[in-house]
């Protein structure tokens, strides 16, 4: 019988996960080998290393692994880990980046073609990344899958893989920071993640008022410690509605800030277009215009004067 979780037993129980840790210690060494061949800054490479690989250790190889199968809100905090911290950090990190840099000239050509895909493009589909970030819960919690993830180790860490790999995905294509097949406005990106926030919301509120989950495991094992079987899966959804919005307001924070720098490069581009418009405009009127004239008017009367250009009409929707 595993020792009752304390503040003591927390920071001193380790768990033996050594495929995962292999495959996360491989992905770091692997990371920073292209690092030093790429033009990404060092605070990325520390936020991939620090919130990344090591959130995704902590997840696994700590008391947080060592009693995911005992407690259902400590696998609960284990879920929003791996689908949610972990590959926030490895996005940031930009990987992609990383690893096109990395490459030789045809190598890199190889990687674009991959990334143009139609596969690529199908697989980073808003609406495929986001439906499988929030689906992805809901059938781990309300199906046989959960109890089979007790009962089994092999498939305990395939799971907790394809959490990652799916989170990963999913803040790739949204934060788009690194290469993407194709990039999409951020404020679909806001928009999405407020869907997704009352998904996440809902599944709480199912596991809160629903039935016990794994109710057979649970009680069979016996324990004598800790919060009762009903209380502790109430806490466990809990983690999964409250913790789960709390660790998506950084994402949120750099959603907005890609937002805010994408409208400053478009209104950037469209100050732009109307100076190289305005100095069409005069250097016309002035090939135009009569000896001993200023020229015509560059506004005309009835709007600005860049709407009797039909480009910029068609550009900036007037």
């Amino acid at each position: 019988m595993i020792r009752p979780l304390t503040v003591e037993t927390a920071l001193t129980t380790g768990h033996l996960d050594l495929v995962t840790t292999v495959v996360a210690v491989v992905t770091l060494a692997a990371y920073w080998w292209g690092w030093r061949r790429s033009d990404v800054t060092l605070g990325r490479g520390v936020v991939f290393s620090l919130l990344g690989v090591g959130v995704w250790l902590v997840a696994t190889a700590s008391s947080v692994g060592a009693y995911a199968d005992t407690l259902f809100w400590v696998r609960a905090l284990q879920v929003v880990l791996l689908l949610l911290v972990a590959p926030f950090g490895l996005a940031l990190g930009m990987p992609l980046t990383v690893l096109r840099e990395a490459c030789s000239a045809r190598g890199r050509a190889r990687f674009d073609s991959a990334l143009g895909s139609r596969v690529a493009r199908a697989l980073t589909h808003p609406a495929v990344t986001s439906g499988v970030i929030l689906v992805t819960p809901w059938l781990f919690y309300l199906t046989p899958w959960y109890t089979a993830v007790l009962r089994g180790d092999a498939l305990d860490v395939v799971t907790r893989l394809l959490f990652v790999v799916v989170g990963l995905g999913y803040f790739v294509t949204r934060l788009q920071v690194d290469p993407v097949p194709h990039r999409r406005p951020q404020s679909l990106s806001l928009l999405i993640t407020l869907v997704e926030t009352i998904g996440d919301g809902l599944l709480g509120v199912v596991l809160w008022q629903g039935p016990d989950i794994a109710h057979a495991y649970y009680a069979a094992l016996g324990r004598s410690w800790g919060p009762s079987l009903r209380t502790d899966q109430i806490i466990g959804a809990g983690v999964l509605w409250v913790l789960g919005d709390v660790v998506g307001l950084p994402f949120l924070l750099a959603l907005f800030g890609r937002f805010r720098a994408e409208q400053e490069s478009v209104a950037v581009e469209v100050d732009a277009a109307l100076d190289a418009a305005d100095r069409d405009a005069r250097d016309r009127g002035a090939a135009v215009a009569p000896s001993g004239d200023d020229g015509p008017d560059p506004a005309p009367a009835g709007g600005l004067w860049w709407e009797a250009d039909p480009e910029l009409r068609r550009r900036f929707g007037r």
